[in-house]
């Protein structure tokens, strides 16, 4: 299991606090110091689509202009990972976005 996001998010946090606590073991990917590749970031558009993969509250998101939030495209989350929705957790196939015990719980 591989779990992408930055260290110091809260919902990276609490979802790594959350695997710990449940004897889960993952792998952490800090996409600030490891870059994502755009396969990677393909796999994860595909799987969930950009709605839920863009986090609309960051301030990452808030600075983009109008033209750039009505294009999120490959290349502007690349260069801006924050804009990813944190924490995204890949199991096998599967891919989770975000963090709630509910969006956890069967993963034991």
């Amino acid at each position: 299991m591989k779990m992408y996001g930055i260290k110091n998010c809260d919902s990276v946090k609490k979802a790594q606090k959350f695997l710990t606590a449940n004897g889960l073991e993952f792998e952490f990917i800090d996409f600030r110091k490891v870059a994502l590749d755009e396969q990677t970031l393909q796999n994860f558009a595909a799987a969930v689509g950009w709605e839920a993969l863009i986090n609309k509250r960051s301030t990452t998101y808030r600075n983009l202009t109008a033209a750039e939030k009505k294009r999120i495209n490959f290349a502007l989350v690349l260069k801006n990972p924050t804009l990813i929705k944190r924490p995204i957790l890949v199991r096998g196939g599967e891919i989770r976005v975000g963090f709630s015990e509910k969006l956890y719980a069967d993963l034991g």
